[in-house]
């Protein structure tokens, strides 16, 4: 098969869909892999280095031909109007919060596989889980440097000092990105709260951190209660394929203590703050209600060679299933692939995605 490899169009976006020593293995086995010119310059992967991985560098337009493009962040309207009907795109989609990419891709007749809508056989998000990780380890830096008076912030160091109490962050949601966040938040030695929907979750995160976070249900009283006494609050909830619940609505921001800061991790999937709306790397905060927001819809993208890295390590098989088999064998094969499966002949196939975008539920598959 040939694959495919744009450069990522997303402002300071670096990351790149497949690393050198990914394409060795494909080519290896036999596959073309065409990656456009510069793709990875960012983060040091040079075009000799995937010449020499058996890669044949060429322009936009050939990467958008191949048989499968391999991306990292959805495809911008114009990338969609380079995809042909029957071509197999893999990347991060997000579609629950982008309608004009959803429709875009189903006029293009494309079949558009999400990284994370695809589970395991554990009914996990393996695709999802690196950047999750990398995305809640970076939540509490850029949150710790939004509470910063010279960002707007409280002027509040998470870790206190002798004699000064730490501040308090509140982590909305036990997952994979919010336990990797409340991680890094007692590393800091900061007050932190874990608050979580499912009990078993809750349990084992009690055993996790053995009393250096709180840990508590996420209902209506608990999370009012906590966002209002917070410094630093991460929104890290996820539905798969779904819009994100909205946790904090513009009353209880109103209600917050002014100069705290918010940090939205799901505002790939619209947010789960009703004041969030995406942000870039090159304006990162906005300030609303005296509230610090920081809601960067491609966040490890900031670190991008880990995060590029990360993401192969758990991509590279997948992709290699889809060249090896093509697409029906590789789903047949492995039922929690399948889940990733998007848009195809021109309708959204995952039920949750169709829901979010408001489509006949038949749509779905």
């Amino acid at each position: 098969m040939r694959i495919g490899v744009p450069k990522e169009s997303k402002v300071h976006e670096y990351r790149v869909g497949l690393t050198p020593a990914s394409v060795l293995e494909l080519t290896a086995a036999g596959h073309e892999v065409w990656v456009e010119r510069d793709a990875g310059l960012g983060i040091d992967f040079t075009n000799a280095a995937y010449e020499a991985a058996g890669a044949r560098i060429v322009d936009v337009d050939a990467a958008f031909s191949a048989e499968m493009v391999v991306k990292v962040k959805e495809p911008s309207l114009a990338e969609c109007a380079r995809l042909q009907r029957g071509q197999i795109l893999f990347t991060y989609l997000h579609l629950a919060a982008a309608q004009e990419q959803a429709h875009a891709l189903m006029e293009r007749g494309v079949i558009a596989i999400a990284y994370e809508t695809v589970e395991d056989a554990m009914g996990r998000l393996p695709l999802l889980s690196p950047m999750s990780e990398v995305a809640g380890r970076m939540s509490i830096q850029v949150g710790a440097a939004a509470l910063q008076k010279a960002s707007g912030g409280r002027g509040t160091l998470l870790g206190g000092v002798p004699g000064v109490a730490p501040g308090k962050v509140v982590i909305l949601g036990g997952g994979m990105a919010g336990t990797n966040a409340a991680y890094m938040a007692v590393g800091l030695q900061a007050d932190v709260t874990i608050l979580d929907k499912s009990v078993d979750r809750l349990r084992a995160l009690s055993t996790e951190f053995a009393g250096r976070a709180k840990v508590l249900m996420a209902s209506r009283e608990n999370v009012a209660e906590a966002v209002r006494a917070a410094d630093l609050v991460v929104g890290a909830v996820l539905v798969p394929g779904a819009s994100a619940p909205k946790l904090v609505d513009r009353k209880l921001l109103g209600e917050m203590q002014p100069g705290a800061a918010l940090v939205d991790i799901s505002i790939d999937q619209g947010g789960c703050f009703e004041s969030s709306r995406p942000t870039s790397h090159d304006n990162p905060t906005y300030i609303e209600e005296g509230i610090v927001h920081y809601c960067v819809t491609n966040m490890p993208g900031a670190v991008a060679r880990t995060s590029t890295l990360a993401l192969n390590n758990v991509t590279l098989p997948y992709v290699t299933a889809l060249a090896d088999k093509g697409i029906a064998r590789a789903f047949a094969d492995d039922k929690g692939f399948a889940k990733g499966l998007n848009v195809s002949d021109g309708r959204i196939r995952h039920a949750a995605v169709a829901e979010a975008l408001g489509l006949p539920p038949a749509i779905a598959a």
